[in-house]
Protein backbone atom coordinates (compact mmCIF):
# COMPACT_ATOMS: atom_id res chain seq x y z
CA UNK A 1 0.00 0.00 0.00
CA UNK A 2 1.33 3.44 -0.90
CA UNK A 3 1.91 6.08 1.76
CA UNK A 4 -0.87 8.26 0.34
CA UNK A 5 -3.37 5.41 0.46
CA UNK A 6 -2.28 4.60 4.01
CA UNK A 7 -2.63 8.28 4.97
CA UNK A 8 -6.19 8.33 3.61
CA UNK A 9 -6.99 5.13 5.53
CA UNK A 10 -5.51 6.48 8.79
CA UNK A 11 -7.34 9.81 8.62
CA UNK A 12 -10.62 8.12 7.69
CA UNK A 13 -10.13 5.75 10.62
CA UNK A 14 -9.46 8.71 12.92
CA UNK A 15 -12.61 10.54 11.82
CA UNK A 16 -14.74 7.42 12.23
CA UNK A 17 -13.16 6.85 15.65
CA UNK A 18 -14.35 10.29 16.75
CA UNK A 19 -17.88 9.45 15.63
CA UNK A 20 -18.12 5.91 17.03
CA UNK A 21 -15.85 6.16 20.06
CA UNK A 22 -16.45 9.73 21.29
CA UNK A 23 -19.56 11.50 19.98
CA UNK A 24 -22.05 8.60 19.92
CA UNK A 25 -21.19 7.18 23.35
CA UNK A 26 -21.20 10.65 24.90
CA UNK A 27 -24.63 11.35 23.42
CA UNK A 28 -25.90 7.95 24.56
CA UNK A 29 -24.61 8.56 28.08
CA UNK A 30 -26.40 11.92 28.30
CA UNK A 31 -29.58 10.30 26.93
CA UNK A 32 -29.33 7.42 29.42
CA UNK A 33 -28.88 9.85 32.32
CA UNK A 34 -31.88 11.92 31.21
CA UNK A 35 -34.04 8.76 30.95
CA UNK A 36 -32.60 7.36 34.20
CA UNK A 37 -31.63 4.15 32.37
CA UNK A 38 -29.26 2.75 35.01
CA UNK A 39 -28.00 -0.36 33.16
CA UNK A 40 -27.18 1.65 30.05
CA UNK A 41 -25.51 4.38 32.12
CA UNK A 42 -23.39 1.79 33.93
CA UNK A 43 -22.39 0.13 30.65
CA UNK A 44 -21.36 3.48 29.20
CA UNK A 45 -19.38 4.45 32.31
CA UNK A 46 -17.52 1.14 32.03
CA UNK A 47 -17.01 1.86 28.32
CA UNK A 48 -15.44 5.26 29.09
CA UNK A 49 -13.10 3.69 31.64
CA UNK A 50 -11.88 1.16 29.09
CA UNK A 51 -11.81 3.67 26.23
CA UNK A 52 -9.56 5.98 28.24
CA UNK A 53 -6.74 3.78 26.92
CA UNK A 54 -7.38 5.40 23.53
CA UNK A 55 -6.70 8.85 25.00
CA UNK A 56 -3.57 7.57 26.74
CA UNK A 57 -2.47 6.11 23.41
CA UNK A 58 -2.99 9.46 21.69
CA UNK A 59 -0.60 11.08 24.17
CA UNK A 60 1.93 8.26 23.77
CA UNK A 61 1.76 8.77 20.01
CA UNK A 62 2.35 12.51 20.42
CA UNK A 63 5.60 11.64 22.21
CA UNK A 64 6.45 8.98 19.56
CA UNK A 65 6.55 6.16 22.08
CA UNK A 66 6.77 2.90 20.08
CA UNK A 67 4.59 1.09 22.66
CA UNK A 68 1.67 3.28 21.54
CA UNK A 69 1.04 0.95 18.59
CA UNK A 70 0.52 -1.96 20.98
CA UNK A 71 -1.73 0.06 23.31
CA UNK A 72 -3.83 1.20 20.34
CA UNK A 73 -4.23 -2.38 19.15
CA UNK A 74 -5.18 -3.55 22.66
CA UNK A 75 -7.65 -0.68 23.08
CA UNK A 76 -9.34 -1.62 19.80
CA UNK A 77 -9.86 -5.12 21.19
CA UNK A 78 -10.80 -4.12 24.75
CA UNK A 79 -13.46 -1.58 23.73
CA UNK A 80 -15.79 -4.08 22.03
CA UNK A 81 -15.12 -6.60 24.80
CA UNK A 82 -16.26 -4.02 27.37
CA UNK A 83 -19.52 -3.52 25.48
CA UNK A 84 -20.60 -7.18 25.55
CA UNK A 85 -18.79 -8.72 28.54
CA UNK A 86 -21.28 -8.03 31.33
CA UNK A 87 -23.96 -10.72 31.68
CA UNK A 88 -26.14 -8.80 34.14
CA UNK A 89 -26.10 -5.58 32.11
CA UNK A 90 -26.83 -7.45 28.88
CA UNK A 91 -29.89 -9.08 30.51
CA UNK A 92 -31.16 -5.78 31.91
CA UNK A 93 -30.66 -4.03 28.57
CA UNK A 94 -32.40 -6.88 26.70
CA UNK A 95 -35.44 -6.39 28.95
CA UNK A 96 -35.74 -2.72 27.97
CA UNK A 97 -37.85 -1.34 25.14
CA UNK A 98 -37.66 1.91 23.25
CA UNK A 99 -35.47 4.09 21.10
CA UNK A 100 -32.61 4.29 23.58
CA UNK A 101 -32.19 0.51 23.58
CA UNK A 102 -32.27 0.47 19.76
CA UNK A 103 -29.71 3.27 19.56
CA UNK A 104 -27.45 1.56 22.10
CA UNK A 105 -27.65 -1.83 20.37
CA UNK A 106 -26.96 -0.28 16.96
CA UNK A 107 -23.99 1.61 18.38
CA UNK A 108 -22.60 -1.49 20.13
CA UNK A 109 -22.65 -3.51 16.91
CA UNK A 110 -21.28 -0.66 14.79
CA UNK A 111 -18.50 0.05 17.30
CA UNK A 112 -17.59 -3.62 17.56
CA UNK A 113 -17.32 -3.89 13.79
CA UNK A 114 -15.39 -0.61 13.52
CA UNK A 115 -12.88 -1.60 16.23
CA UNK A 116 -12.22 -5.03 14.73
CA UNK A 117 -11.70 -3.58 11.24
CA UNK A 118 -9.43 -0.86 12.68
CA UNK A 119 -7.40 -3.45 14.59
CA UNK A 120 -7.01 -5.49 11.39
CA UNK A 121 -5.90 -2.36 9.49
CA UNK A 122 -3.38 -1.51 12.23
CA UNK A 123 -1.93 -5.02 12.57
CA UNK A 124 0.56 -4.73 9.65
CA UNK A 125 2.02 -1.67 11.40
CA UNK A 126 2.57 -3.35 14.78
CA UNK A 127 6.23 -3.61 13.79
CA UNK A 128 6.38 0.12 14.53
CA UNK A 129 6.36 -0.84 18.21
CA UNK A 130 9.75 -2.49 17.81
CA UNK A 131 12.02 0.51 18.33
CA UNK A 132 12.57 4.24 17.86
CA UNK A 133 14.17 3.41 14.50
CA UNK A 134 11.09 1.52 13.34
CA UNK A 135 8.73 4.28 14.43
CA UNK A 136 10.71 6.82 12.37
CA UNK A 137 9.74 5.12 9.07
CA UNK A 138 7.21 6.80 6.79
CA UNK A 139 4.62 4.05 7.31
CA UNK A 140 4.74 4.46 11.08
CA UNK A 141 4.79 8.26 10.97
CA UNK A 142 1.53 8.26 9.00
CA UNK A 143 -0.20 6.55 11.95
CA UNK A 144 1.13 9.29 14.24
CA UNK A 145 -0.16 12.21 12.15
CA UNK A 146 -3.60 12.43 13.85
CA UNK A 147 -1.84 12.60 17.23
CA UNK A 148 0.40 15.41 15.95
CA UNK A 149 -2.70 17.25 14.72
CA UNK A 150 -4.39 16.84 18.11
CA UNK A 151 -1.22 18.03 19.82
CA UNK A 152 -0.96 21.16 17.67
CA UNK A 153 -4.53 22.13 18.62
CA UNK A 154 -4.65 21.15 22.29
CA UNK A 155 -1.03 21.20 23.47
CA UNK A 156 0.78 23.65 21.20
CA UNK A 157 2.92 24.99 24.06
CA UNK A 158 3.57 21.73 25.93
CA UNK A 159 6.91 20.02 25.64
CA UNK A 160 7.16 16.49 24.30
CA UNK A 161 9.04 15.28 27.36
CA UNK A 162 6.27 16.48 29.67
CA UNK A 163 3.63 14.79 27.51
CA UNK A 164 5.71 11.60 27.49
CA UNK A 165 5.98 11.55 31.29
CA UNK A 166 2.26 12.19 31.82
CA UNK A 167 1.23 9.60 29.22
CA UNK A 168 3.56 6.99 30.67
CA UNK A 169 2.25 7.67 34.19
CA UNK A 170 -1.35 7.39 32.93
CA UNK A 171 -0.52 4.09 31.20
CA UNK A 172 1.03 2.70 34.39
CA UNK A 173 -2.07 3.66 36.41
CA UNK A 174 -4.32 2.13 33.75
CA UNK A 175 -2.21 -1.05 33.83
CA UNK A 176 -2.50 -1.28 37.64
CA UNK A 177 -6.27 -0.78 37.51
CA UNK A 178 -6.65 -3.36 34.73
CA UNK A 179 -4.43 -5.83 36.61
CA UNK A 180 -6.49 -5.28 39.77
CA UNK A 181 -9.66 -5.96 37.78
CA UNK A 182 -8.27 -9.18 36.28
CA UNK A 183 -6.74 -10.56 39.45
CA UNK A 184 -9.29 -9.58 42.08
CA UNK A 185 -12.63 -8.27 40.83
CA UNK A 186 -13.06 -10.70 37.94
CA UNK A 187 -12.31 -13.71 40.13
CA UNK A 188 -14.81 -12.56 42.79
CA UNK A 189 -17.62 -11.10 40.71
CA UNK A 190 -17.21 -12.84 37.36
CA UNK A 191 -19.01 -11.17 34.50
CA UNK A 192 -21.26 -9.14 36.78
CA UNK A 193 -20.93 -5.36 36.52
CA UNK A 194 -22.12 -4.82 40.11
CA UNK A 195 -19.80 -2.38 41.82
CA UNK A 196 -18.18 -0.99 38.66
Amino acid sequence: MSIEMLRTLVWTDCRLALVFLVFFPFGLLVWAIIENAQPISRLLVIYWRVASLLLITMYLMMAQVPLSFVTLFLALLLVPASLWFWVDLNEEIDDRRGKLKLALTSWRWATTLFCLISAAALSPSLGCAGSKTAIATDQCQVWLEPAYGFSSIVHASSGVSRINILATLALILYGFYFGYFLLFRLSKQGRSATGY
